[in-house]
């Protein structure tokens, strides 16, 4: 009988390892990942385990993203986070500051493709959020820019994310005055955005 028991129990413990399996995903981004001016608590990461959490998987979300943040920055910040947090999986929402800086395109696409390959090397499933800058860049070089994205995507064989805020821009309500940051009312629709496009990948 106690032999019988002490199975139940290991099975027991079994399953429930098994329904609480923890993935964890590292957001490495900039201000639009943030929470740009408002409570940590209301952006869409902190949301995003929510909308992806299941009976199988648990996900922790770990948030890197600071404002301001460019790919260099990213490269200088990425090394310790991926030994500390250990990631399943990085999330790289990096390069609006460089388009808005005017950064040469190489420079952008050789640090975004260092921060896939590190991020690799450390045993991680690497996504890559399409960044586009505003049209008054001139089509030129926004072209050029938006270009890195996809094509970074094919090289190193990672899913391009579509970038969340060009389904948010399109309404006003949802937008800071400054026309480049989404309010705290968009953050649900951008968790909610973000995990629909990260599912098929998890």
């Amino acid at each position: 009988m106690i032999r019988q028991l002490s199975s139940l129990i290991i099975i027991f413990v079994s399953l429930a390892s098994f329904h609480a399996k923890a993935t964890s995903i590292l957001i490495l981004g900039d201000s639009l990942s943030a929470g740009y001016n408002m409570s940590a608590d209301l952006s869409w990461p902190t949301m995003l385990s929510e909308h992806l959490s299941d009976d199988d998987t648990e996900y922790t979300i770990i948030n890197g993203s600071v404002s301001g943040d460019t790919t260099g920055n990213g490269l200088a910040k990425l090394p310790g986070l991926l030994r500390e947090h250990q990631p399943d999986y990085v999330l790289i929402e990096l390069g609006a500051n460089d388009g808005l800086r005017g950064f040469q395109p190489p420079i952008i696409e050789r640090n975004l493709s260092t921060l896939i390959t590190q991020s690799q090397e450390a045993g991680a499933n690497v996504f890559l959020m399409q960044i586009r800058v505003p049209p008054n860049y001139g089509k030129r070089y926004s072209t050029l820019f938006e270009n890195i994205y996809p094509k970074l995507a094919s090289e190193h064989d990672i899913p391009l994310i579509p970038f969340f805020l060009e389904e948010v821009i399109v309404k006003p309500e949802w937008m800071m005055q400054d026309g480049l940051h989404p309010k705290p009312d968009a953050q649900p629709f951008i968790a909610q955005f973000v995990a629909e496009a990260l599912k098929p990948h998890l």
